[in-house]
Parts: C-alpha cells; structure tokens; sequence
C-alpha cells in the first residue's frame, strides 16, 4: 500500500460533531496541518467522510 498526505484546507467551525471527531481521528487540529497515512480503506472512508474540509495527495 502507499502512502497519502492529507491537509486540513478547511475550518470545522459549525460542522457536525461526527467531521469533528473524524478530523481529530486523522490528527489534524490546525488549518493548512498536513498528516501522512498509509492508503488502507479505514483511512480512505474517514477522509472521503470529511473530503470537504481536506484536499489529498499521494506521497
């Protein structure tokens, strides 16, 4: 599996409480924050879930 760089672009402010924990779940707290994950189907659902509020691109 490869790997992903996923950074926060947008705000959580006024979303769901459910974006909120998923973005904390990815480690990302601060805008323009960039994490790095493998491409396993867990995190894939959890940012295709918030894929609004992040941009994704391969490492």
């Amino acid at each position: 599996m490869g790997k992903i760089k996923v950074t926060k672009v947008k705000s959580a402010i006024n979303r769901t409480k459910n974006q909120k924990q998923t973005l904390e779940a990815l480690g990302l707290r601060k805008m323009g924050q960039t994490v790095e994950h493998e491409d396993s189907p867990n995190i894939l659902g959890m940012v295709n879930k918030v894929k609004h509020l992040v941009s994704v691109e391969e490492a």
